[in-house]
């Protein structure tokens, strides 16, 4: 009887873990994914366009860029690569953090990739280079094809691309340094050179900028010194920008990399863990995989910070 009512209660644990647990999220297949790109589209769906961490791969050697998608933020439909580094001219390699855009009726596919190898061990050896690329489809899930066949340009060295289209069409382009630059209404090139933005005094190391507009307020938010996700706010798309804090610490000296949307009239932080799946490569014990928050303002647009949570997206609201 008393094994009875421990079997029990072990599957009442269990129920109850798989039921209230969403963190990382379940994609529905067994791929490493990080750096996401979340956007709500014309059909209601939630997108997320995300890298792909293969096994035991090399040094971030990525190879092709996924996209997932649900309409109530638990069961996700994988889409498959939407692009893939084999079917870029002008690179082989560091199929790194991308965004995605709706505009002109196309979906425009933001990505970096690059070429070379990076020596850590001498620095001075290096030959890895990346710049920035365009794709475009009439599906928000790809096949995406490139929209220019060479980067947008080559120097300087650029990744994690962030495409921002604004109320009124114009499409932005920002770049870790704290840098933007205005597209063509074609999406094929720059209109001139790149603005270096007045951050206000304060411009730590970061990479990965994502920005949103919501109540009037325009917010560039970044994984400062590459890890404690931190934000500033503006009236404009390019600044000037006021600081504001941390949105979410960090954790195991590992990077993070997000974004912001909102969904259903619920703002929702999507964000990559690195998290120990008992993987037997000896060059990456912890792998990256991507989870999801409630993000909450407060009454003058400021965002209070936000905790990793196993719950994640299952949680209750309470605020």
């Amino acid at each position: 009887m008393k094994q009875i009512r421990i079997l029990f209660s072990l599957c009442i644990t269990l129920i109850t873990t798989v039921s209230f647990s969403q963190n990382p999220l379940n994609f529905g297949s067994n791929i490493r994914t990080a750096d996401p790109s979340a956007h709500v589209w014309k059909d209601g769906r939630v997108y997320i366009y995300a890298s792909h961490d293969e096994e035991c791969q090399e040094d971030f050697w990525m190879k092709d860029w996924h996209v997932f998608s649900s309409d109530d933020l638990i069961n996700w439909t994988d889409h498959g690569a939407c692009l893939s580094v084999d079917e870029i001219s002008w690179a082989d390699n560091y199929a790194w953090a991308p965004d995605c855009a709706y505009k002109n009726g196309k979906y425009y596919f933001c990505f970096p990739a690059g070429t070379g190898h990076k020596d850590r061990v001498n620095p001075e050896k290096s030959t890895k280079w990346m710049g920035i690329g365009i794709a475009v489809s009439d599906s928000p899930t790809g096949p995406f094809v490139d929209h220019i066949g060479s980067p947008l340009w080559t120097k300087p060295y650029a990744n994690d691309p962030c495409l921002f289209i604004d109320d009124d069409g114009t499409p932005y382009l920002y770049i870790p340094g704290y840098r933007v630059y205005e597209l063509t209404d074609d999406m094929k090139s720059v209109k001139g050179d790149f603005l270096k933005m007045d951050m206000g005094g304060y411009e730590p190391k970061m990479e990965g900028p994502w920005i949103f507009k919501r109540a009037g307020k325009y917010y560039f938010t970044m994984p400062e010194g590459n890890r404690v996700l931190t934000y500033y706010m503006a009236d404009s798309p390019t600044g000037p920008w006021i600081y504001q804090g941390v949105i979410m610490e960090g954790e195991h000296e590992s990077n993070n990399h997000h974004s912001i949307v909102e969904y259903e009239g619920q703002w929702i932080l999507f964000y990559h863990r690195w998290i120990d799946t008992g993987s037997a490569c000896e060059n990456r014990k912890r792998q990256r995989q991507i989870c999801a928050e409630y993000l909450f303002f407060n009454d003058d647009g400021t965002i209070q910070p936000v905790a990793r949570t196993d719950e994640g997206l299952a949680r209750n609201l309470k605020k």
